[in-house]
């Protein structure tokens, strides 16, 4: 799909003259990535993709045991260990648990992530006989709802619309698109663009208030739905910027 724009240790940053940050600038390199839920298709994918750039990677699951199963089958130094766990020892962590249990997850994390940037890709999804489609969140989104909960994090909510069957087919094409990115804190939203950077040819975008999550959150029914139809992958890229 593509988009017309005119419709702890965590990264060091270097600042421009102009007070405009590069992401190509912010130093991610020694930032431990941890990722919640990092045994199921996205979470794994991306933790795989992220291991493969060389970042530090911390695979999280509700048991140790299956975390550092799939951490040995990455390879590449990953690590695993409980959800946690995993919070307490990263520096940046990505919440990519199923959305019944997003809620009570982080409820349970919210000393363990206090400071540290969160990174939602959760999507609120229901699935009928239809496909895919949104199901209504009290909060406005997944992300909002994980701001909420965690007051004394930053929460940031990218990687929605990447496919975990991409991310997973590490033999495949180089991964290209763009990884709509939005937050309410300018330091957060680009070192999560950074981070997005390290995705073969991807490229992180701001796309707004972390209060703009809901419809980006949704997206991804249609991107399902076009999946579906035309038997792809689809993503988002945006043009003119």
């Amino acid at each position: 799909m593509r988009l017309n724009a005119n419709s702890g240790n965590i990264g060091h940053m270097t600042q421009s003259p102009a007070s405009d940050i590069n992401e190509n600038e912010i130093d991610i390199s020694s930032t431990t990535i941890g990722v919640l839920g990092g045994t199921g298709e996205q979470g794994r994918g991306l933790a795989t993709r992220f291991a493969l750039a060389g970042l530090s990677v911390i695979i999280g699951s509700r048991t140790a045991e299956r975390a550092d199963e799939v951490a040995s089958e990455i390879g590449h130094s990953v690590k695993g260990m409980t959800n946690a766990h995993a919070a307490q020892a990263s520096d940046l962590v990505i919440v990519a648990v199923p959305w019944d249990g997003h809620k009570e997850l982080l409820e349970s994390l919210v000393i363990s992530l206090s400071g540290k940037i969160v990174v939602d890709c959760v999507n609120p999804l229901g699935f009928d006989k239809q496909g895919a489609f949104r199901l209504d969140v009290a909060e406005g989104s997944a992300a909002q709802q994980a701001q909420i909960i965690l007051t004394d994090s930053r929460v940031v909510a990218a990687f929605h619309h990447i496919s975990a069957k991409l991310l997973l087919d590490t033999d495949g094409a180089q991964l290209s698109g763009d990884v709509l990115v939005l937050g309410d804190d300018r330091e957060a939203t680009d070192l999560v663009s950074a981070l997005a950077g390290t995705l073969g040819g991807m490229r992180g975008v701001y796309a707004g208030r972390l209060r703009n999550a809901g419809q980006i959150e949704a997206l991804t029914a249609n991107l399902i739905s076009m999946n579906r139809r035309y038997k792809g992958h689809a993503g988002v890229q945006i043009t003119d910027i």
